[in-house]
């Protein structure tokens, strides 16, 4: 079944007429791992004539952990380079073929390559923060809660840290039990990630959703999250809010209100992007 989540890969984010700006450098299919001889890779885009070590941030796409492509963040991976990062958008492995938690494991490698090549790259390897949206959303904040439980960082580059600075989450879901009977396509969708339902595959769900794996030592994070969203309820960015607030975590919650999942309304869109970029750049711009 096509649902939401399917259509937006076909959005203009990652159309073949992408428009470099005179100002960024813009790399396309770098690989970061190779497993499984999957020959997983990434796009990046740097200031061109940036002076110094720069943030930088890891973009993870979205199309319920079974589609989707890194290019649909290339256009949003340009315009954190002309705001002075350097950023990547990755490929990981989907399901079905790849089940929990061969995502998040590529996820965190792709971190901890962009740090054994910060110098090649001019990065400051001690500020990088993450985003996504939908499944995307829910990675990144995965990556936000989880640093260093070894059962999730997977091979490559060992030697580095996969830990984020800080998580900026686009309606992505906290807590996968939940999610049945409150999202159009989770009965479809999670099966799928997890390899059954609540009723063969229940550890699964729970060790695969960030809310449980919330500390005192997770990343600030920004939940967007539109009021409307009929494939991710907006109860599940409150949660992941809450409950980062409860251990003293930074943690702030945007309604957009009204909007469904992706944000299609450009005033939508735009006030997302702006709360995006005003919070990476309070998190991964500060004097050190």
């Amino acid at each position: 079944m096509r649902t939401l989540l399917f259509l937006l890969l076909t959005s203009a984010s990652f159309a073949a007429d992408l428009v470099i700006p005179d100002t960024v450098t813009f790399t396309r299919d770098i690989e970061y791992a190779n497993p499984d001889n999957q020959h997983l890779q990434v796009n990046l885009a740097r200031p061109k004539n940036a002076s110094g070590l720069q943030p930088a941030i890891v973009c993870i796409h979205g199309g319920g952990f079974r589609a989707g492509k890194r290019e649909s963040y290339d256009k949003l991976c340009l315009t954190l380079a002309e705001h002075g990062y350097a950023a990547i958008t990755v490929t990981y492995r989907l399901a079905p073929q790849y089940k929990f938690p061969a995502a998040v494991q590529d996820c965190k490698t792709a971190v901890r390559w962009l740090r054994a090549h910060a110098a090649e790259y001019q990065i400051d390897p001690e500020r990088i923060g993450v985003t996504g949206g939908s499944a995307g959303g829910h990675l990144a904040q995965f990556l936000g809660v989880t640093a260093g439980v070894k059962q999730f960082e997977g091979e490559g580059n060992n030697d580095q840290s996969s830990a984020v600075t800080c998580v900026v989450n686009y309606y992505g879901p906290s807590d996968l039990t939940k999610s049945y009977g409150k999202s159009v396509d989770a009965a479809e969708v999670l099966p799928l990630f997890f390899g059954g339902d609540l009723s063969t595959k229940l550890k699964e769900h729970i060790i695969g959703s960030p809310l449980y794996w919330v500390t005192p030592l997770a990343a600030p994070t920004l939940c967007v999250h539109g009021t409307e969203d009929p494939y991710v309820a907006f109860e599940q960015a409150t949660w992941i809010v809450d409950k980062l607030k409860a251990s003293q975590v930074e943690a702030t919650l945007l309604p957009i209100e009204g909007a469904g999942h992706g944000f299609k309304k450009p005033e939508d869109a735009a006030k997302a992007e702006k709360a995006l970029i005003d919070f990476f750049d309070a998190h991964l711009k500060q004097t050190r």
